[in-house]
This record gives structure tokens, sequence and C-alpha cells, in this order.
């Protein structure tokens, strides 16, 4: 009898800043293999210093896919992303038993790993209505009303992206039932072994990290970057952090120093809800950032071969 050796996913985790894109090339080297970003900020060409993509050294030490593939003018969603995202691996399995993913954007990862949720249909004036009350009233008023219908999801999602909250909005106020209700219902059958590893640290760490980061995005160019990208600002690629709050500054709304503890504040914002998105999930094996990549690869090592010999 023929037995067909299983196809490997390993998939990195974590707060942004934590060290996932350099442990994803040592992990890949390792396994002579290439990686799959699932970090929906780096998907668009124009967007570069502000969401950290990976540079030019990384990204020829190890073929990355899914960076900078398309344009802050594409409508491109979650949907598109698994779509894509399966051919690729089906591609890489011809030749490869193992591929890498990595990124920051838990509702992407988790779209490869186990499909999307399904969500019913709801009245679309539903939507419209919420639109009026966004421009009316503001994004404060989105944010607690959704806050005082689904708690979960107040705390799980970016509260600034107008489009998700009023997603997230319409389907409870469309089903009387709150929005986080109806995820994580099925999990469809891959063609892979899903292996995930999550980096973390104390929260100062992190903390510190993401301030570090910041100031170094903003000595390397962002302002420029923001500045070329203004004239876009209403695109909802750009409804993100470390663009929004320079245009808020371009309009002169805050200053250039606000602005720059405003990115800081936010994105520690993010690294917190991209930890309480992962909090419940056991099947996670977390390592110390300062972890070396030699012993995370040692545990990939053992966890495959101890998965083999249960199959055969």
């Amino acid at each position: 009898m023929n037995y067909q050796m299983p196809n490997y996913l390993i998939t990195i985790i974590g707060p942004t800043a934590i060290g996932k894109t350099a442990l994803s090339i040592a992990i890949a080297k390792h396994f002579n293999t290439e990686i799959l970003s699932s970090d929906s900020r780096q998907f668009f060409k124009e967007m570069n210093i502000g969401t950290a993509v990976p540079n030019s050294e990384e990204l020829e030490a190890v073929k990355h896919h899914f960076i900078q593939h398309i344009s802050i003018k594409d409508s491109y969603s979650v949907g598109h992303f698994e779509k894509e995202a399966l051919l690729k691996l089906d591609e890489l399995f011809k030749t490869h038993n193992v591929a890498v993913m990595v990124g920051g954007s838990g509702l992407y990862t988790d779209a490869v790993l186990y499909g999307l949720d399904d969500f019913p249909k709801v009245d679309p004036h539903i939507r419209i209505n919420l639109k009026l009350q966004l421009e009316e009233q503001g994004i404060s008023f989105l944010q607690e009303k959704l806050k005082s219908l689904d708690i979960e999801t107040y705390q799980n999602i970016d509260l600034e992206n107008h489009q998700r909250l009023i997603r997230a909005l319409e389907i409870c106020m469309g089903t009387g039932k709150p929005f986080s209700s109806f995820q994580n219902k099925h999990k469809v059958k891959r063609n892979f072994i899903p292996i995930k590893i999550g980096l973390n640290a104390d929260r100062q760490i992190i903390y510190d990290r993401i301030n570090l980061r910041v100031d170094l995005m903003i000595e390397n160019g962002l302002l420029d970057e923001a500045k070329q990208l203004f004239k876009h600002k209403d695109l909802n690629a750009l409804q993100t952090v470390g663009y929004r709050e320079l245009f808020a500054c371009f309009e002169e709304e805050i200053t250039l120093d606000f602005a720059i503890e405003e990115i800081k504040k936010n994105t520690r914002r993010f690294a917190k809800r991209q930890l309480t998105w992962y909090r419940k999930d056991t099947s996670i094996k977390w390592f110390d950032y300062q972890d070396t990549p030699k012993n995370i690869v040692e545990w990939l090592g053992h966890t495959i071969k101890m998965n083999k010999s249960q199959l055969f």
C-alpha cells in the first residue's frame, strides 16, 4: 500500500513587532520552503513603511507570497485571500511537504486554516442607516452601540475600521444575536496539517518594541509615504493605524507629535486585540520572543516526526 506523506502548514502568529518575520524566514530556510503572508496590511503595493513590509534582504532570503501584490484601489476581501492562498498552497505542496504562513491578521490567518464563517443575510437598509449614523453622529456612537450589543466583538475588532464596525453591527441588529455567535461554528477540512506557533513577551516589552518601531518608521520616511497617499485617504485600505493619524495631522486636526503618540497608542491597542484573538486557541504552541530559532525548529521537527509515527 502506498502512503502519501502529509503536508504541514506552519503558521506563526503573535503581536505586532514581536519578531515573526525573522522567525518565519529561519523556519522556511530550514525546511527549504516558501512563505505566505497573511498580514492584510502588507498586501498593498503603495503601503510600505507604515505596514512594516519585510525589507529587500528578507524578501530575497526566502520566496514570499502575498506581499504588496495588489493596489489600494483594488477590491480585495478575506474571501479573495482564502481562495488565492489555498491555490498557492496546492501548488507549493506539489514540491514541498511543508509551507510557512506568517501574519498578524487573525481573520485572514483563520480563513486559510479553517474557512470563513457563514453569516445570515440581513435587511440592507440596516447598513444604510448605520452609514448615516456614522456621518451624523461619528464613529464613537457606533462603537458604543457595538459595545452594548456584542462585547466580545467589541474587544476583538479594529474599532477604528468603520467598515468592520458596520458589518458587525448590521449582523447584530439584523439577527438579534451577537456577531460573535456566528463565528467559529464550523471547520472545513484542509489538505494540510496545521502547526501553530505563537511568539509572545511581557506586555511592557511588547509596548517598548512597538514604540521603537514607530520611531524608526518616522525616521525611515513614514511622513513622506503618508503624504503621497493622502489624496487616497478615504480608501478602505488606508483606514489603518499609522496612516489615519497622520492624515488627521495633515488636515490640522492634531499636531505631528500628537499623531505619532496616537500611532504608538493605537498600535499597542492593536497588539492587545491580536493576543485576545488567539487567547482561547489551545492548539497554539507559545514561545518567548527571545527563544532561538534553533530551539523552535527542533520542536517543529520533533512534532512533525511524532505526527508521522502516529499516522503510519
